[in-house]
């Protein structure tokens, strides 16, 4: 029964995802130079699988802000959550990861998207992922609110609040809400913890979602990871 509904909630989530457009090739070259890089250098087995937009991209100091845990970094910039489902038999399911976090919204906003498409392609998401394995532990990391996207503010909180809504409902999904610890007591996004472009996050913006990550992966990801064989690599 399990697999059934699984089955049948993807053909409804893909229906809707036709709907909005199926075009994903932009991000081929991405997803290329992940395979590559896979047959050059396998990437660790028993890991945590961070993927989504350019503030994964940008994570360059994922080893050292998680070093219980082994990390794979397949974020590619500008990419929509959508786009993360599509490629998920490619940069998801042969790393088996004992865990995935995800960040995408902004960009899928910023494009037209309404917050409740931002959901739906997050449940997407979760079903694509879990075909393999039913119980993969997912954290949702919240869209941020930004200088730069100041103006969507309001629809990345309704996006937030309808993921939360959602993953509450389903097992072992989280939603790590990073939202209030990047906003000033005005409710303003700090400039303090951004680049120069206002959109993406300095190291004082990262420690802010390592402070959320990190109880989650202990709580979720370690005992996993001790179930399975260590020190083993991809194939």
């Amino acid at each position: 029964m399990k697999k059934l509904a699984l089955l049948l909630t993807l053909l409804v989530l893909s229906v809707g995802a036709q709907a909005k457009g199926s075009d994903h090739s932009q991000w081929e070259h991405d997803i290329q130079a992940f395979e590559a890089a896979d047959k050059a250098s396998p990437p660790p087995a028993n890991a945590v699988l961070f993927i989504g937009s350019s503030s994964i991209r940008m994570w360059t100091t994922l080893a050292e802000d998680f070093p219980n845990h082994r990390v794979i970094n397949r974020g590619f910039g500008g990419s929509d959550l959508d786009d993360s489902t599509a490629f998920a038999d490619r940069i998801v399911m042969p790393y088996h990861p004992v865990a995935i976090v995800i960040y995408a919204g902004d960009n899928d906003l910023q494009n037209g998207d309404t917050p409740e498409q931002v959901r739906d392609d997050f449940a997407a998401f979760v079903a694509k992922a879990r075909q393999e394995q039913p119980d993969l532990p997912i954290a949702f990391i919240s869209i941020k609110p930004s200088i730069a996207r100041l103006a969507l503010l309001p629809n990345i909180q309704r996006a937030n609040k309808l993921i939360r809504d959602w993953s509450m409902g389903q097992k072992a999904v989280a939603f790590l809400d990073v939202a209030p610890a990047m906003l000033d007591a005005q409710g303003q996004p700090k400039r303090s913890i951004f680049l120069d472009d206002g959109l993406h996050m300095n190291a004082i913006g990262y420690a802010l979602w390592v402070a959320q990550v990190r109880p989650w992966l202990a709580d979720h990801a370690t005992a996993a990871e001790v179930k399975r064989e260590p020190n083993a690599t991809v194939q």
